[in-house]
């Protein structure tokens, strides 16, 4: 089998030296770039001008990302305002005696510090385990002989040799093609496979358009080639990219800014109860020195010494719900920001779509065919209106369907269940479509392949099946119909008209519209005497109709979309590709796009311009790596936060550049997930809203608990604050309120991390990003719950302290010390749903939290009737009587929220099912 070859000639030597500056290199006519290289196209570089480049330029490779340091992960567990408030709290406790107080604080530290180390430092080692890659190896020309080299030790100059299934070593400026054709969607997103030509092309087109080079990274899917290296490392394209990534810092997640404000507004909290008890004391005729340390020590009991310990848990045990959903955090914190998401932008190949192309339609002169079933799976049927066709009752379907199987490269395999192509996209995607129809290629030999080129636009083979000898040819449909004189119109072939010129220029303008790749197919009978090469045989063929080929979209991503819209979330799409495929990718996901941009629009607008465009449903087409960093920028100055997706390259900056970024662990590059914060392990789309809905989860979760321990540290400060009004024997020991704080309200509030997603969670707009944690309903719902507690507290051992009962101070202090832990557990189902209902939520919904309850229980009946801790706590046994007296107590502070919630709930359902009323 023959096939065509074009070359162009080349000056050998030249005085000039090699250029470092910007140079366009894709302009320049191929003989003038090797002369600029001084370089030899028929022997390459000599050793040792390699040696002197070597030096000059260094290793062909980019400066990677080796992981964050063991000691930055954990460090980075400690920078935060609620951390620093405890330290100084232990600080303090140590200062005034408190020995054991300051020591629980500084464990809780570090177990927090721990806790958070652990679940970070493990995501880092699955993505450095997920990067591994073995050194590409590449074909030179040095010294006349053809050698095989680490891409590593190329320098500008060296002449590679590239062939199907290799990936591009450096950029490489092309003198030399046959048939080329290169997959480079992970640097542009354009999904179909560019063909590549030896022509130098416009000084200003865009980077996909650049046919005269070869990029780093992509991969070779048909032909071969020979170029000369350009460009190596930093200096390539992806090197660029690479560069621009790491220039993009990391900003405060929306939870760390919200927790900022926490610990502000508890630090002012702490500070101000502390001034008001220390005043108080000090008017009332106290030592001026007691009431201060007495103000300092309650400040200490404001601040809850679990809160940063249980955000940890509760982030870390998220991380492993989403594992289990097939993401990879690799951040705690990842998921919890997602959820408040207001944008996502995606990229389109491979993330919207399955970066598999699909024969989506025929066109027939009898009339059109839709094709089901995508990607390399040979499942579908043809269909015509709905109904399946039979090849072997349409023999236009057969002719042009065995002319596909036959005039073409590629194939299909089952590896383990998967289908995989072996050969060109395009190409492979005409073999599926005749398997699905049960055709297969012509048994005879090849006698001869007019091959493709850019210039030609087609393919042709001649075959040979017993006596009958055929050319089958493909390629662009005005190429193909151009050499066509005759039409199968069903089973009849017949003349070609201008009509059928006309039908057929109106189809596959209509397909292309559609955002499908086009391509004729047409045959003709030979005569067994006239040479297989005859150049004739390209002429006077059968048109025999046009197929549809497009990257279709993965099946679940219009119901993901969906849902991200009915949450609040706007998806926008920004992708390389050309305006037409993403158009007809965005109409299958129900996408709403009211403006297409292109990058070169996005050029002409300054950025209040672009802002306002941003702003609204809108799509991004033709977009570099620079246009995806400025929309992700803008769209965050805006006061979005922003979520990015994508797996090429060409993503990697604006990733970095998002509040979080979403990458895709299969098709994704190593840039790309060394840029992200949460990796899909599936590259499913749907991952994300799963993703978004654990985030919203977490935060949900965050805030009841941080509402549940500051009610009960609240409740805390008031009985003690009002005891020391009172004039009142002290109503809790430090060792005390320690237990309360650390043991009995701790395990609670990490199970209550666990509560499962409210029914309506998905249908909230996401929260504002200047939200605080704590709003004024929520200050609200702290201090009159902490109140109730503080005040029944003080009650009870008011109570208990006058009463007649031998150790009177004693059993009132224990009766003080249980009755802030059962008013405190009962608290804990106030917050299980912070607005609906506990029976919308379920009671055993949460099987963790009643197991917690249980053990704390217990716990705390360990505290006052054991006589170790008896000891320890300074406890002593109470009755039935008591038990019955604490449980009256605690009644009201759930059945009142409860009842205010029923009520809510109720008047919300009544307001729904009013009818409108419309004037006459």
């Amino acid at each position: 089998m023959q096939r065509n070859q074009k070359s162009t000639p080349h000056a050998v030597k030249s005085a000039a030296t090699p250029e470092t500056e910007q140079v366009a290199w894709h302009s320049l006519p191929a003989e003038a770039a090797i002369e600029r290289l001084r370089s030899n196209p028929q022997c390459g570089l000599s050793e040792p001008e390699v040696e002197q480049r070597s030096e000059r330029y260094g290793l062909n490779q980019i400066e990677r990302d080796n992981g964050t340091a063991w000691y930055t992960v954990l460090l980075r567990q400690f920078k935060d305002v609620l951390i620093a408030i405890l330290a100084v709290a232990a600080v303090v406790s140590l200062s005034i005696g408190e020995t054991l107080d300051a020591c629980a604080i500084f464990a809780i530290l570090l177990l927090n510090g721990l806790l958070g180390f652990v679940q970070e430092w493990r995501a880092e080692r699955a993505l450095m385990a997920l990067q591994a890659m073995l050194t590409l190896r590449c074909r030179v020309l040095r010294g006349d002989s053809v050698i095989e080299i680490e891409s590593t030790s190329l320098v500008p100059g060296d002449v590679v040799l590239i062939a199907s299934g290799d990936r591009i070593p450096a950029d490489l400026r092309l003198f030399e093609e046959q048939e080329l054709e290169v997959d480079e969607s992970a640097l542009t997103g354009e999904s179909l496979s560019v063909s590549k030509s030896a022509t130098a092309v416009e000084t200003d087109c865009p980077l996909a358009e650049r046919t005269s080079m070869t990029w780093m990274g992509t991969a070779v899917t048909n032909g071969q080639g020979r170029g000369v290296v350009v460009a190596t490392g930093a200096s390539t394209e992806f090197g660029r990219i690479a560069e621009l990534t790491r220039s993009v810092e990391h900003s405060q997640t929306p939870l760390q800014r919200r927790l900022a404000v926490l610990g502000k507004q508890l630090g002012l909290l702490a500070l101000g109860l502390s001034s008001l008890v220390a005043v108080a004391g000090w008017l009332l005729g106290k030592p001026a020195l007691e009431m201060f340390m007495t103000g300092i020590s309650l400040a200490v009991s404001v601040v809850p010494e679990g809160l940063p310990a249980v955000v940890t848990v509760t982030l870390a045990l998220g991380v492993k719900q989403m594992v289990r959903r097939r993401a990879l955090p690799r951040r705690l914190q990842a998921t919890e920001t997602l959820g408040s998401a207001t944008i996502i932008l995606t990229d389109k190949t491979g993330t919207l779509t399955e970066n598999e192309m699909t024969v989506s339609r025929i066109w027939l002169p009898a009339g059109d065919l839709s094709v089901t079933g995508t990607g390399y799976q040979p499942e579908g049927t043809i269909e015509a209106s709905g109904v399946p066709v039979a090849p072997d009752q349409r023999p236009d379907l057969a002719a042009l369907l065995q002319a596909a199987a036959t005039c073409n490269h590629a194939g299909i395999h089952n590896d383990n269940g998967t289908w995989k192509r072996t050969g060109q996209p395009t190409e492979a995607s005409l073999v599926v479509a005749a398997k699905k129809a049960k055709i297969e290629r012509i048994a005879g030999p090849i006698l001869h392949e007019f091959a493709f080129n850019s210039d030609r636009k087609r393919m042709t083979v001649v075959t040979q099946d017993g006596q009958q000898r055929s050319a089958l040819s493909k390629g662009a449909p005005e190429v193909v119909i151009a050499s066509c004189t005759r039409v199968l119109d069903a089973d009849t072939e017949r003349a070609l008209g201008e009509n059928d010129r006309l039908r057929a220029r109106r189809a596959y303008q209509e397909i292309a519209r559609a955002g499908m790749r086009t391509i004729a197919l047409a045959s003709k009978s030979i005569d067994l005497s006239l040479a297989a090469d005859d150049p004739g045989i390209e002429s006077e063929m059968t048109l025999l109709g046009i197929v549809g080929i497009i990257d279709p979209a993965r099946p679940e991503v219009r119901q993901a979309v969906q849902r991200a819209t009915s949450a609040g979330i706007r998806v926008i799409m920004i992708t390389g590709d050309a305006p037409e495929t993403a158009s007809a990718v965005a109409e299958k996901i129900d996408l709403q796009v009211g403006k297409v941009l292109t990058g070169p629009d996005m050029d002409r607008l300054n950025d209040d311009e672009l802002q306002q465009y941003l702003n609204r449903p809108v799509m991004i087409a033709r977009a570099t790596p620079e246009h995806k960093l400025r929309a992700a920028r803008l769209l965050k100055d805006s006061g979005h936060v922003v979520g990015m997706t994508g797996d090429g390259v060409n993503d990697a900056p604006a990733l970095k550049e998002a509040d979080v970024g979403i990458a895709m662990g299969i098709r994704g590059t190593d840039v790309a997930r060394e840029a992200s914060d949460l990796v899909l392990m599936d590259d499913n789309f749907a991952s994300i809203i799963n993703a978004v809905e654990e985030g919203r989860r977490e935060y949900d979760n965050i805030r009841k608990f941080v509402r549940y321990l500051l009610s009960s540290n609240i409740g805390e400060a008031v009985a003690i604050f009002l005891c020391i009004l009172l004039q009142a024997p002290l109503i809790l020991l430090p060792v005390q309120v320690l237990w309360i704080n650390v043991v009995t309200d701790g395990f609670t509030a990490i199970a209550l991390g666990l509560e499962p997603a409210e029914k309506d969670l998905m249908r909230r707009r996401p929260r504002p990003q200047n939200e605080p944690m704590l709003d004024r309903r929520g200050m609200t719902s702290i201090l009159a719950l902490g109140g109730y507690i503080g005040v029944a507290t003080l009650a009870i051992f008011l109570l208990y302290l006058r009463s007649d009962r031998p150790n009177s101070p004693l059993v009132a202090q224990t009766m003080a010390f249980t009755a802030m832990a059962v008013l405190e557990q009962v608290n804990l189902f106030n917050h299980r749903a912070l607005r609906n209902p506990l029976k919308t939520v379920g009671f055993f919904s949460n099987p963790w939290l009643l197991v917690a309850l249980a053990g704390t229980v217990l716990l705390q009946l360990a505290a006052i009737y054991s006589p170790l801790l008896q000891g320890a706590l300074h406890t002593t046994a109470i009755g039935w009587s008591d038990w019955a007296l604490l449980c009256v107590v605690a009644l009201p502070l759930f059945a009142i929220p409860e009842g205010l919630k029923l009520l809510s709930a109720l008047r919300g359902q009544a307001s729904l099912q009013a009818p409108s009323s419309s004037p006459a």
